[in-house]
């Protein structure tokens, strides 16, 4: 079954979403990969950075502007300064704490004000009740046929839909194809 990345990924433009499990990092670079203009990408200091030639395949490293920050709070002031300004196409800000409902709500009036959409990668667990959405993504078996399947990578990973303020909660089985730049959805007899 092939569908496009927004039917599988339908992130409401101009909200904060949240992203929690151990693949929170191939979805948001799915996610720079299909924003249109420049990613803000912002982590904290003590972190390890995102290589951006490490996204290539998902998204055009040249379209990242990392920044870095001393602390949670500074994060969340420079995600909202950059959600505000609505220079970029998308917002990724990589938090290590929980998030308040204050600040998740500055957060989303901020996406709002700037046109901008947010993805916030965050602990499990550790969301806002004002998040628009949020997803637990995780890598899951490839299906026992081998490496590559049809010629694309084995990679898969269960998305899953777990908050919804507007629709209801669901998973998918994706892959990512690279020839074609877009999500596939694995159908459930793994073929």
């Amino acid at each position: 079954m092939s569908l496009t990345f927004s039917s599988v990924y339908p992130l409401k433009h101009a909200r904060a979403h949240e992203i929690c499990g151990n693949s929170a990092l191939a979805f948001a670079a799915i996610a720079a990969g299909a924003a249109k203009g420049a990613v803000v990408w912002i982590s904290e200091s003590w972190k390890p950075t995102v290589n951006p030639e490490g996204l290539a395949p998902y998204c055009d490293p040249g379209r990242l502007l990392l920044t870095r920050a001393d602390s949670q709070l500074t994060v969340l002031a420079s995600a909202e300064t950059a959600l505000r300004s609505g220079a970029a196409g998308l917002v990724v800000a990589e938090l290590s704490g929980a998030i308040g409902l204050t600040e998740g709500r500055r957060l989303q009036l901020a996406a709002e004000a700037g046109g901008t959409t947010a993805l916030l990668l965050i602990p499990e667990g550790a969301g806002s009740n004002a998040a628009e959405t949020r997803w637990r993504c995780s890598g899951t078996p490839a299906p026992a046929s081998g490496p590559r399947q049809n010629g694309h990578d084995s990679t898969h990973w269960r998305w899953s839909l777990i908050k919804n303020k507007i629709g209801t909660l669901s998973e998918w089985i994706v892959r990512w194809d690279a020839a074609s730049h877009r999500v596939i959805v694995v159908s459930e007899a793994g073929g």
